[in-house]
C-alpha cells in the first residue's frame, strides 16, 4: 500500500475548498462545483432525463408490471456528460492509488467509478457480481468490487462495495458517490434485483468511522464563475453552516418518493395554496424546483411570469420581481421559505440560458403530471443551496434548517 505522504501528494494536484475535517464522530468533506453545461438545451435535457427516470417508476407501479417495487432506473447518474450543477468529492481508490472526482448523487445508493479514468487495483477483490443501471442517455454496466476508498489521511472505508464500469467517453466526472437511501439501489443487481448493497454511509457506520447513518449537505449559491464549494458532513451536521436547529420530517410512504429522500409538503405563495399536502423528492441532481402541472400553473399566475420560449423558464419584469413574495414550504410543523432572490436564476449566468444581462427568470418549472401521483414536486439544487439538508437513513427522515445563505441576494 502506498504511503500517506504519496496519497497527500496525489490530493494536492487539484483539491479545492476546505480540507477534510474530522470532529466528534463526524466527517466534513469539501465538494467542488462543476458548471458543465454549455447552453440551456444541455441544462434542460439533463433535468428532463432525470425526471423521466423518476416517472418511469411511477408508471410501472400503476400498471403493476413489476414484482420488485423499484425502478430499473435508480439514477446512478442520468447523462453525466450534461451534469449542470454537479458537485464532486475527491477520493482515492485502487492500488496504485488513483484520484477520482465523483459526482455526489442523493438519488442513488450505488457508488461507481470508471466513467473517465480506468480503475485498477492489485488489492481490490472482484466479486463478479454484475451491476447495471439504465438511464435515458446511456447505460452503465460493470461488476462490483471490494476495495478501500480513501477520503483523507484519517478517513477511509477499508472494504467498500464499488461498481466498476469500462472506460466511457464524454463524461464530465469519474463516476458517482451515491448518498441515497439503501433502497434506491434496488434493481441495480441484475442477478438479484430485489437485493441491495451497502452504501457509503452504511459502510462508514459498519466500520465505526461514524456512529450515526446521517449526512448533512451544504451548497453555496452560485456567484458568476466563482469556484464556490459545497460540503458533505457524514455522521451528523455542521452547525457552522446553518441557523438554529434542523427540524425533521419522516420519509414519505408513497411510491416512487418512498424509495428516495422523499417527503410530504405543501406550498404557499402570497397566501395562495400552490400545492396541497403531497409526496415528492429532495434531489441534489435536479437543477430547478419542479411542481406538478396544476401547482406550477398556480405559481405562474400568482407571480405573473410568462414563458420564455428561448429557455423554457418563466420570465418576469423588474417591477414584478419587486412584488415577489416568499415561497413557503410546509412540512408538518416545519416552515421554510425561499425569499424572492432565491426564486430567480443567477443573472450573472443569464448568458448560459439565452437571456439578456438584466433579464429575470424564475427557477420554478413544471413536471409532466398533475397532482395526485406519487411524485408531485422535486426540491432540486435551487432549494438545497438555500436550505441546509440532513439525510438520516437510520431514522428514515429528512431534516432542514435555514443555511447561512438563505437570505442572501447573490442572484
Amino acid at each position: 500500500m502506498f504511503s500517506v505522504v504519496f496519497f497527500l501528494a496525489l490530493l494536492a494536484f487539484s483539491v479545492t475548498g476546505s480540507p477534510v475535517e474530522v470532529r466528534n464522530s463526524t466527517i466534513t468533506l469539501p465538494m467542488t462545483r462543476r458548471l458543465a453545461f454549455s447552453n440551456v438545451t444541455d441544462l434542460l435535457r439533463h433535468d428532463e432525463a432525470r425526471l423521466a427516470a423518476f416517472g418511469e417508476h411511477s408508471t410501472r407501479d400503476r400498471r403493476g408490471a413489476d414484482t420488485i417495487p423499484h425502478p430499473t432506473v435508480p439514477l446512478s447518474q442520468v447523462d453525466l456528460g450534461n451534469t449542470m450543477l454537479g458537485y464532486t468529492v475527491r477520493v482515492a481508490i485502487g492500488d496504485p492509488l488513483t484520484n477520482f472526482d465523483l459526482i455526489v448523487d442523493s438519488a442513488t445508493a450505488i457508488t461507481w467509478v470508471g466513467a473517465s479514468l480506468p480503475y485498477f487495483s492489485f488489492n481490490g477483490i472482484n466479486t463478479n457480481i454484475p451491476v447495471a443501471v439504465n438511464y435515458h442517455f446511456g447505460h452503465f454496466q460493470g461488476t462490483i468490487w471490494q476495495d478501500e476508498i480513501i477520503f483523507s489521511e484519517r478517513v477511509s472505508i477499508s472494504r467498500m462495495y464499488i461498481g466498476v464500469a469500462p472506460e466511457m467517453q464524454n463524461i464530465a466526472a469519474d463516476g458517482v458517490l451515491g448518498i441515497g437511501p439503501t433502497l434506491s439501489g434496488r434493481g441495480s443487481l441484475p442477478n438479484s434485483p430485489g437485493q441491495t448493497i451497502p452504501t457509503v454511509i452504511d459502510r462508514l457506520v459498519e466500520e465505526n468511522v461514524i456512529t450515526r447513518p446521517v449526512v448533512g449537505i451544504f451548497f453555496k449559491p452560485i456567484v458568476a464563475n466563482e469556484d464556490n464549494n459545497g460540503e458533505l458532513c457524514f455522521g451528523g451536521t455542521n452547525p457552522r453552516k446553518y441557523i438554529g436547529q434542523p427540524a425533521y420530517t419522516d420519509i414519505a410512504t408513497t411510491s416512487p418518493s418512498s424509495f428516495y429522500w422523499g417527503i410530504n409538503q405543501w406550498i404557499r405563495y402570497a397566501n395562495i395554496q400552490i400545492l396541497a399536502y403531497s409526496p415528492g423528492i429532495v434531489d441534489s441532481g435536479c437543477t430547478f424546483l419542479y411542481l406538478a402541472i396544476d401547482a406550477y400553473e398556480r405559481y405562474r399566475v400568482a407571480t405573473g411570469g410568462t414563458l420564455n420560449l428561448e429557455n423554457g423558464l418563466l420570465q418576469i419584469s423588474l417591477q414584478q420581481y419587486n412584488q415577489l413574495s416568499d415561497l413557503e414550504f410546509h412540512m408538518g410543523t416545519i416552515l421554510l421559505k425561499l425569499v424572492p432572490n432565491a426564486q430567480i436564476w443567477p443573472r450573472s449566468l443569464n448568458y448560459k440560458i439565452n437571456g439578456g444581462e438584466n433579464d429575470i427568470f424564475l427557477v420554478v418549472k413544471s413536471l409532466t403530471t398533475p397532482t395526485g401521483a406519487g411524485l408531485n414536486f422535486i426540491n432540486g439544487y435551487v432549494f438545497l443551496q438555500r436550505i441546509y439538508t440532513v439525510f438520516d437513513s437510520g431514522k428514515r427522515r429528512v431534516g432542514f434548517a435555514p443555511n447561512i445563505f438563505t437570505q442572501a441576494s447573490t442572484n
